[in-house]
Order: C-alpha cells, then sequence, then structure tokens
C-alpha cells in the first residue's frame, strides 16, 4: 500500500506521467507557433528511456563524486517535493510549515545543476554554472516575495492545506489585485527555473552548447531529464494551489494546461535575454511590482 500511495499515486509515476506530457504539450504548441508538426506524445518518455540504456562517461578531470551525486540529489528532492505537493490536494494530508520545506527542497535542483557543471572541469560548464548563479540570485528572490504573497493573503498559514482551505472558503486569490501580482511573479518563477527562454541563458546551446550539462550522457543525464520532467508539473500546480486553489479535482487539469500555454506563449514570443538583462528585469521591475503585491495583500486587496 505504500508503494502505490506514495510511489505510483500520488508519488513518481503520477508526476512523471503528468509532466512528460506537460512537456510535451508545451514542445508540441512550440512546433505549431512554428509551423511544425512536433514530436509524439511519448517523445520525451523514450528519451529517457534511451539515456537509461546509454553508456555512462565521466570527463577526465572532473570532480566524480560532485558529478555524480549532483543529479541523484536533484532528482531526490524534487521526488520528496512530488510527495509533499501531490498529497496536500488529493488526500490534503500535510504538515505545518510544509510552505517552507517546499521553497527549501525547490532550491537544490538548481543548486546541484550549479555544484554539477563546475564539477566537470569544462570552461563552457562552468560558465553556464556561473550563469546559473546570477539567475538564482534573481528568480528564487521573486519567488519568495510571491509566496509571502500568497502567506499574507492566507492569514499567515505556512501549511500548503491550510493555504488551498482557506481559498475553498474564501475564493482564489487571484481574484483579488496582490493575488494577480502573486501569480505573474509566479509564473515568471517557473520560466526561469525550468530554463526556458527568455530565460535559458544557463544552457544556451546556441552559445555554450548546453552549459552545465555539456559533459553529462547517459543516465546522469537522464536523472537531470527525469528531475526536469518531474518539474514541469510540481511547479505549475504549485503556483496554481498557492493563487487559485479553490476549486481543483479536474479543475486542476485544465488550470495546469492553462500554465503550459501561458509558458508556450512567453517562450516564443520573446528571445532570449542576456545575464544583464535578466537581472534587471526580476530586481527593478518584478521585486517592486512585487514589494507593491505585498503592499495590497497586507491592505487586504
Amino acid at each position: 500500500m505504500f508503494i502505490v500511495d506514495y510511489f505510483i499515486f500520488p508519488g513518481f509515476l503520477f508526476t512523471l506521467i503528468l509532466g512528460g506530457w506537460g512537456w510535451w504539450l508545451e514542445r508540441k504548441l512550440t512546433a505549431r507557433f512554428q509551423y511544425r508538426a512536433g514530436p509524439p506524445w511519448y517523445q520525451n518518455f523514450l528519451d529517457i528511456a534511451k539515456l537509461f540504456c546509454k553508456e555512462q562517461i565521466i570527463p577526465e578531470g572532473a570532480n566524480k563524486p560532485l558529478f555524480i551525486i549532483s543529479p541523484l540529489v536533484s532528482f531526490g528532492a524534487v521526488l520528496l517535493l512530488s510527495f509533499i505537493i501531490n498529497a496536500s490536494y488529493l488526500y490534503t494530508q500535510g504538515f505545518a510549515g510544509d510552505v517552507i520545506v517546499i521553497l527549501y527542497l525547490l532550491i537544490i535542483p538548481s543548486l546541484f545543476i550549479v555544484l554539477g557543471g563546475a564539477a566537470s572541469s569544462n570552461p563552457l560548464a562552468t560558465a553556464g554554472a556561473s550563469r546559473e548563479i546570477k539567475l538564482m540570485l534573481s528568480y528564487e528572490f521573486i519567488f519568495i516575495v510571491s509566496l509571502v504573497i500568497a502567506i499574507i493573503k492566507s492569514k499567515g498559514l505556512i501549511s500548503l492545506v491550510g493555504i488551498i482551505d482557506y481559498q475553498r472558503e474564501y475564493g482564489s486569490h487571484i481574484f483579488s489585485i496582490s493575488g494577480i501580482i502573486g501569480f505573474i511573479l509566479g509564473v515568471f518563477y517557473i520560466q526561469a527555473k525550468l530554463g526556458i527562454v527568455p530565460f535559458d541563458v544557463s544552457e544556451a546551446e546556441q552559445e555554450i552548447m548546453g552549459g552545465p550539462f555539456i559533459e553529462y550522457c547517459g543516465p546522469l543525464l537522464s536523472f537531470f531529464k527525469v528531475t526536469k520532467a518531474l518539474l514541469y508539473f510540481i511547479l505549475p500546480v504549485f503556483i496554481i494551489l498557492l493563487f487559485a486553489g479553490k476549486n481543483l479535482g479536474w479543475h486542476l487539469i485544465y488550470k495546469y494546461i492553462i500554465m503550459v500555454l501561458i509558458i508556450s506563449v512567453l517562450k516564443n514570443t520573446n528571445p532570449r535575454l542576456c545575464i544583464k538583462d535578466i537581472l534587471g528585469f526580476f530586481w527593478f521591475f518584478l521585486f517592486p511590482l512585487g514589494c507593491i503585491g505585498i503592499i495590497f495583500a497586507i491592505m487586504g486587496y
């Protein structure tokens, strides 16, 4: 019973299937924007399975322990996230302060992408890791501001189940000025966290050929891919729960599809930004906007 509840549903397989499907939907929409057919729905799963079947090569001169452990730790953190977040809306199970735990767990994948890139001893990977650090200093702080807005709107509750229940009783936060601002911050956080255009500067395949991932192949790269597929479901759902958590159940599916559509539109209507422009956008536009959102939340708007 433990395996069914916490590994298959609502754990790893459940999140992987929906995350992989969401990732495919984003790729399919991108293809349609570019007048292409796009990949079949199972392409992401085939890519992951293929990588697991390939030989694992570790670059000469790399810090092998750190190089190997980075994708595994990233995967483990996101796997734990899938248990916490999915159980909160499927089974209304959680614990006091789980929102803070979620915040810390979400930092781990990005941190170990940086460490894995730095451990590979490749100059392009080091450049990508350096860019990812700068991105983290931007989007993680904006996410905290978004989270603070949701907590203030929920009368100080720091339990995800409590925030969901509050919205069921009093209405979704997104139907308020501060809630809309918090939601907007959350959308841009997702875009940057997943490394999607216009915030894909740390990977930038045309410039640094994948950045932190350039030396990864085989099963270790597959763990990074699985982690990203899980995040494709976890991140949009978490933002939905924070700001549009009144009607869930089957309503969550169409809300998730709308989130994927927003991600795809942002990706296909904007060019890649350089790191200077990204920092300016997050710190000098989104952060002041978030401060305004916090003020409105305190005022009850």
